[in-house]
């Protein structure tokens, strides 16, 4: 115990104690200022200040439901700019010593006028009697405005948690409804209309939430096999998440005229890739690289929509690794 005492108390003095004074080797070049505590302590204090506000900015980051937020993450972030650039003013007006001269420095082309230059540099800091517990306050400082820099970055996505992605809320027997919670009825499923629909009583927000789900003629489909079951009536549905860049499927083409196109396709508006129903999904046009996850439905006594399944693949684009797994369904309660 008396050893780790004589530790901390080391540590303490390192740290806080005054920094012995410098040998003098030759004749000064730039002339002793005279110490400042006051200086010494405004910097240390606005270097604290700095630091409170930048983990201040990561705490109000953590409240995601804060009144107000983006406000408070401001004022945080700008206090701590403000209380930082101060402490570097009042460095720079009472704890360095100013030279004045007469013509420039001469480049340093010899030995001598380099050890010169570096002397300057070291006398410079004569009036700091404080110097290690002013780089223990300016690295908190510094150290803290790093970690608020880089925790917005959280928002990009989990890092180590990714199986929110692969899972989806569906599971069999679960009725689609509508965006005001309406169940879907096979009997009012009109052909050449697009309908979008959900999980009941489940998170929208998820993304293998949403489905879209339309209506063909059965003798024009022609599903993979294993498929035959998985649109009664006609009716199917596809996640609503496009396989390329995880857009949202917004177009439903269905031509008037034969010649003008071929069939009834699901598009995406943001980089037009085009999917058939009619075929499971598969890519027609465009950059997604794979089709869209189906839906297997069966239509209860009632005439309602509701899931037989999951997905016939993982839900969104393939570059967040989609490939490497299949959908998932709802964890267990």
């Amino acid at each position: 115990m008396s050893r780790l005492w004589k530790w901390l108390v080391s540590a303490v003095v390192l740290l806080l104690g005054r920094r012995p004074p410098r040998l003098e080797r030759d004749e000064r070049i730039v002339p002793a200022g005279e110490p400042s505590p006051r200086a010494e302590f405004a910097v240390l204090a606005l270097l604290g200040l700095a630091t409170l506000c930048a983990v201040g900015f990561v705490v109000v980051y953590a409240f995601n439901h804060l009144a107000h937020q983006t406000q408070y993450l401001g004022l945080s972030l700008g206090l701590a700019l403000a209380f930082l650039a101060a402490a570097c003013v009042v460095v720079s007006k009472r704890l360095v010593v100013e030279e004045q001269i007469e013509e420039d420095y001469p480049p340093p082309a010899h030995p001598e006028e380099i050890e010169e230059i570096e002397r300057i540099v070291e006398e410079s800091d004569s009036r700091f009697t404080r110097k290690r517990l002013l780089v223990l306050g300016a690295g908190a400082a510094g150290g803290a405005l790093g970690v608020a820099a880089i925790t917005p970055a959280l928002s990009l996505g989990p890092f180590l948690q990714t199986d929110p992605f692969y899972a989806t809320p569906w599971r069999r027997g679960l009725r689609l409804v509508d965006e005001l919670g309406k169940p879907l009825l096979a009997d009012e499923i009109e052909e050449s209309t697009f309908y979008t629909a959900y999980p009941e009583r489940a998170n929208r927000e998820q993304i293998g939430a949403p489905l879209v789900v339309v209506r063909l003629s059965p003798s024009e489909l022609h599903l993979p096999d294993g498929r035959g079951g998985w649109a009664p009536r006609g009716i199917l549905a596809y996640s609503k998440i496009c396989t390329h860049a995880g857009c949202a499927i917004g177009l439903y083409r269905t031509p008037l005229f034969a010649p003008a196109e071929p069939k009834p396709a699901l598009v995406c508006p943001c980089h037009y890739s085009t999917f058939d129903p009619a075929t499971g999904g598969t890519v027609l046009f465009g950059p997604a690289g794979r089709p869209l996850p189906q839906l297997p439905l069966e239509v209860d006594g009632k005439g309602e929509l509701r899931a037989a399944g999951n997905f016939s693949g993982p839900v969104g684009p393939s570059w967040w690794g989609v490939r490497l797994h299949g959908a998932r369904g709802p964890a267990a309660p």
